[in-house]
């Protein structure tokens, strides 16, 4: 059962740049950065608020590390601007059968990695009316600890 969203997905070709704009824009701040070696990004979660199922939702600003990535690619054809949505879900893999079996085409075999340590996976845009749809469960709370979050240094 999808549960909240998680967060939007936003695609950059300068992160620091980018958050700064969100920071004196809106006054959103880093919650998290990290660098996600499989997926080629560099990314910054920006909290947006708390949600009644114990999450958040976030912003996710993503920047390529290498040109063969997706996010790369994609900055490539479209420019900067919104790459997905994510919805929160307490069960990955079950949500992705679930919406699987309802005809639409799940990107991943088995859930991968995501930012802070979550599970997640992607449906395809063209079954979703054009929009790259993300699932993820987030990590229990004792694996996003402080330690977890690094800073960005802003």
């Amino acid at each position: 059962m999808l549960t909240r969203i998680d967060h939007i997905g936003i695609a950059c070709f300068d992160l620091d740049k980018t958050v700064e704009f969100y920071r004196a824009t809106y006054g959103f701040e880093v919650f998290h950065s990290e660098i996600n070696e499989e997926q080629g990004v560099r990314e910054a979660m920006l909290k947006i608020n708390e949600t009644s199922d114990g999450g958040a939702t976030y912003l996710q600003l993503l920047e390529p590390t290498r040109e063969d990535s997706t996010v790369a690619k994609w900055l490539a054809k479209n420019g900067e601007g919104v790459h997905h949505i994510a919805f929160g879900t307490p069960d990955v893999d079950a949500d992705a059968a679930g919406i699987g079996d309802k005809g639409v085409r799940v990107l991943y075999d088995e859930p991968r990695r995501g930012t802070m340590g979550s599970r997640i996976t992607f449906l395809h845009p063209k079954d979703c009316h054009g929009v790259l749809t993300e699932l993820v469960t987030s990590a229990p709370k004792e694996s996003t600890g402080e330690a977890a979050v690094e800073s960005s240094g802003h």
